[in-house]
């Protein structure tokens, strides 16, 4: 940027109005705070920068702007500047804004607000040059990956000012990175942020994301989406019968196999024994007719794909023909015997309560009737000296022969 040449009218105008500020002294602030304010500025690269040079309080004090270099870019409403960007945009007694357009990284530094006080007072405001990064560029070590393995990807944000900061993201959840960063000789910087995981079969489908925070750019990222190949998940499903497999029935059971790839081959094997000779494999598919004891055992359906083999397992237990027919009713047998058996233990209890009760009665009577008998001669004599007897045994004495 360059002022105009020496001795022309507005560097003659600059002199004329400084001098005059000193002169006149008048807008010294008598309780010694300072009466010029600004504030930073932070703008993008390309947009538009407003500098505001305040007073508090002014007394038809000058009031100018310089650039880094001290170079006056406006003093009072006169641009001594011959830079067209810089445009006057209010003017008064209580301040100076000026707009900046197309703000470049030459343009970044400290401005200085003057205010020609006795003595003169200074604000500075800082413009800081924001630069936003390219587009982020992520790259993946492997574009097909297997469950289990470990895979690694980079992101960069190239040529910003001030440096960017990467965020990684699978699916909804963050993941650390390990970043880098670089300062360019054009006093940008890059950074490199690595990223290393191990990927299950879940993560099939799932975006991984790098996302740029910068001052300048928001919302700024990269997306991949991760493909995972699997081993197939294995499961029978039991079509016929739904309930016990009895004698004589029919069994039919599928094998559900998903993978990643999809499995080609699906196997059915009896572990420990041989399949049944007349057992009808079709696909998927395993058919017995005719079920009897000797098939039992465990069935297993194993699919594979190139990247691994899996099975599941089917217990098959032949019962009788006639085996669970009777299960609902198995409920109210038990009912009906448990009321049988509180039946029988109460009539029990009754019962020793009553043969408690009359071998006490009976005790006492054989007691009575034997009192005064253990003199008596013989049985006459004891049935009469017997206490409740009889007074005239004579009538009342019988004989047994």
């Amino acid at each position: 940027m360059a002022i105009t040449g020496s001795g022309s009218l507005a560097t003659i105008l600059f002199l004329f109005m400084f001098q005059a500020a000193l002169l006149k002294g008048a807008a010294q602030d008598p309780d010694g705070f300072q009466n010029l304010v600004t504030d930073n500025v932070s703008v993008v690269e390309g947009e538009m920068a407003i500098i505001s040079c305040r007073v508090k309080n002014n007394d038809e004090s000058v009031i100018q702007l310089l650039n880094p270099n001290r170079q006056t870019i406006y003093f009072r409403n006169m641009r001594p500047l011959k830079d067209a960007r810089f445009q006057l945009v209010n003017f008064s007694d209580n301040e100076l804004r000026v707009s900046l357009s197309n703000v470049s990284l030459s343009d970044e530094g400290r401005y200085v607000c003057q205010l020609y006080t006795d003595p003169p007072q200074e604000a500075y405001a800082d413009i800081t040059v924001l630069i936003p990064p390219g587009n982020p560029i992520i790259e993946a070590r492997d574009e097909v990956l297997s469950e289990g393995n470990e895979t690694e990807m980079t992101c960069t944000a190239m040529s910003s000012k001030p440096a960017a900061t990467i965020k990684w993201m699978k699916g909804d959840k963050e993941l650390p990175g390990k970043p880098k960063v670089e300062l360019t000789y054009d006093k940008m910087y890059t950074v490199t942020s690595r990223l290393t995981f191990t990927v299950s079969k879940e993560d099939d489908g799932v975006p991984v994301s790098c996302i740029i925070d910068h001052p300048a750019v928001k919302d700024f990222q990269a997306q991949i989406y991760l493909e995972v190949q699997y081993k197939p998940e294995v499961k029978i499903m039991v079509e016929f019968p739904q309930g016990l497999t009895r004698e004589g029935e029919n069994l039919e059971l599928t094998c559900q196999a998903k993978g990643k790839p999809q499995p080609q081959r699906v196997n059915w094997v009896k572990v420990d024994d041989d399949v049944p000779s007349h057992a009808v494999i079709t696909g998927a598919d395993l058919y017995i007719e005719n079920l009897n004891k000797s098939y039992n055992g465990t069935y297993r359906c194993v699919a594979s794909n190139t990247v691994g083999e899996s099975f599941d397992d089917y217990i098959l237990y032949v019962y009788d023909s006639r085996a669970g027919e009777g299960a609902p009713r198995t409920v109210d047998h038990a009912v009906i015997g448990g009321v049988v058996a509180v039946v029988v233990f109460a009539m029990l209890c009754l019962l020793i309560v009553l043969g408690r009760y009359f071998a006490r009665h009976k005790g006492t009577y054989f007691t009575h009737e034997a009192k005064g008998a253990d003199d008596a001669a013989d049985a006459d004599t004891a049935i009469i000296n017997a206490e409740g007897g009889h007074t005239n045994s004579d009538e009342k004495k019988e004989y047994y022969i």
